[in-house]
């Protein structure tokens, strides 16, 4: 009797542990890797029109850009890099360029919207919001620290649906230059 209890004590023990290694293994997603598959997600657009990875990768390389959302204010750095991009758009006829906003869902729309006044949005151009940090968790870029929202990231993936090309800053600046960008692009045959 005794060893059948201690039997079922360390079943259950191994249960509880592989569980809370699961959890601990999602919520800790590490970003993808050039020559990785890049994990689906779908987002929606301002308007509301749900926008999803796989499919736009079938028709052009995707310019993935997470931008760091609304952390409590509109980011400067993200402005900048913003227009960098904004100004190059002629540039980007052969990439689709997706830019993500991230931020807690409570008026992430408004915020969003109040992020692109002015910004003379090109129309080959996708903003999508992520509320409550669905994709910036999936694709490993959450930056839990105070009024942290996620690292200013850039993917390229090509029409596979393959990571190509991967920048992911762990400081507010050190983000990728539209033209560095553009090169990249022209770089996948």
């Amino acid at each position: 009797m005794k060893q059948k209890t201690s039997i079922r004590t360390i079943t259950q023990f191994i249960t509880i542990t592989a569980f809370c290694a699961g959890i601990v293994a999602v919520s800790a997603a590490e970003p993808p890797k050039v020559g990785d598959r890049a994990p689906d997600f779908t987002l929606n657009t301002l308007e509301g029109k749900s926008v999803s990875l796989k499919e736009l990768t079938p028709k052009k390389p995707v310019v993935l850009l997470m931008l760091r959302g609304w952390p409590g204010y509109q980011c400067p750095l993200c402005t900048t890099q913003v227009h960098d991009f904004v100004s190059h758009a002629a540039g980007f006829d052969k990439a689709q360029v997706v830019m993500v906003y991230p931020g807690p869902a409570d008026k992430l729309k408004e915020h969003a919207a109040e992020f692109l006044k002015d910004k003379q949005w090109p129309k080959n151009f996708i903003f999508l919001t992520d509320p409550d940090y669905t994709f910036t968790t999936t694709y490993g870029l959450r930056w839990e620290a105070a009024n942290e929202t996620a690292y200013p990231s850039t993917f390229i993936i090509d029409t596979t649906g393959t990571v190509r090309f991967v920048k992911i800053s762990h400081e507010h600046g050190g983000r990728t230059a539209a033209v560095d960008v553009q090169k990249q692009v022209e770089s996948i045959k």
